[in-house]
C-alpha cells in the first residue's frame, strides 16, 4: 500500500517529469456511490478514484487507482485496486505518422494490474487509434494477459472512447471502457468475461463557476456490467452509481 501511494504521488506531481519529455497531463478525483455489487464482502460501495492521464514525448499514459470502503462489511471495511497503463506511440518514436485511413497511431500498449488479493496481472499488446467522427478520442488495445498470481492468462481487448456532446454554455461527457477477457489459458475454471463500464457526466463547474472552470466539476452516473465477473461462470454484475469528479 505505501508503494502505491508513492508510485501515484510521484505520477500525479507535474515535477516528477522534466518539462521537454511532457506535452500535457490531467489529474482527477472521482467519488463513486453505488450497490448491487458482486463477490465482494459488501454489495453496497463507496469509490475515492485517483486517475492521471497524459501525453509525453513517445506516447501516452493513464492510470488510475481505486481506494474502496466496503459500506456494510463485517470483515475488512477498505480494501483497493489500480492499473498502470503507458503506451509507446510508433509515431512519436520515429518522428512520423504510420497511421492509415481512420487509424491516426499504432502503439506498444502495456498495463500493470495490481491491488489487494490475487489480481497482479502483466499486459501487452498492440494499441490503435482512430479518429471517428463525434468522437473526441477512440482507442482499441489488444493485450496478452500474464497473470502472476491468478488464472486470467489469455487474451484482452479493451476499447477505450470519449464523446463530448456541447449543451449550452456547458457540455455532456460519455466516456468509459470495455474489458473483454477472452481465450483465456487452459482448463482453470476461468471463464470468459466482459466489463462494460461507461460514465455519462454533466460539466456543473462549466454553469456555477462559469466558463473558465469547463471540464472541472462534473457529476453523472457509471453504468457497470460485468457477465462472468472475475471469470466466474453465471456471476453477473449490474449496478449503477453516482458520481462527481473533479479536474485539477
Amino acid at each position: 500500500m505505501k508503494k502505491t501511494c508513492l508510485l501515484l504521488a510521484l505520477l500525479l506531481s507535474p515535477q516528477a517529469f522534466c518539462e521537454d519529455l511532457v506535452q500535457w497531463t490531467d489529474t482527477s478525483v472521482t467519488v463513486l456511490y453505488g450497490d448491487n455489487y458482486k463477490l465482494a464482502p459488501s454489495e453496497e460501495q463507496t469509490t475515492v478514484t485517483i486517475e492521471s492521464a497524459g501525453g509525453w514525448k513517445y506516447g501516452d499514459w493513464f492510470l488510475f487507482h481505486d481506494f474502496i470502503h466496503l459500506n456494510d462489511s463485517n470483515g475488512d471495511a477498505n480494501t483497493n485496486y489500480g492499473e498502470i497503463s503507458p503506451r509507446f506511440s510508433a509515431s512519436k518514436i520515429l518522428g512520423q505518422s504510420v497511421g492509415y485511413g481512420a487509424i491516426t497511431d499504432v502503439s506498444l500498449a502495456l498495463t500493470y494490474e495490481h491491488g489487494e488479493g490475487d489480481v497482479e496481472s502483466f499486459l501487452y499488446g498492440v494499441g490503435l487509434d482512430f479518429k471517428v467522427p463525434y468522437f473526441s478520442y477512440l482507442q482499441l488495445n489488444t493485450y496478452r494477459r500474464d497473470a502472476n498470481n491468478n488464472n486470467s492468462s489469455g487474451w484482452q481487448f479493451t476499447p477505450v472512447w470519449r464523446m463530448d456532446i456541447p449543451v449550452g454554455d456547458s457540455n455532456i461527457v460519455f466516456d468509459g471502457f470495455i474489458d473483454w477477457v477472452f481465450a483465456s489459458d487452459g482448463d482453470l475454471g476461468y471463464k470468459e468475461n466482459i466489463h462494460i463500464n461507461p460514465q455519462i457526466k454533466y460539466d456543473l463547474g462549466a454553469v456555477i463557476f462559469g466558463a473558465a472552470q469547463k471540464n472541472r466539476l462534473l457529476v453523472g452516473i457509471e453504468y457497470d456490467y460485468w457477465k462472468n465477473k472475475y471469470g466466474v461462470d453465471g456471476i453477473d454484475q449490474d449496478t449503477y452509481s453516482v458520481i462527481v469528479k473533479y479536474h485539477f
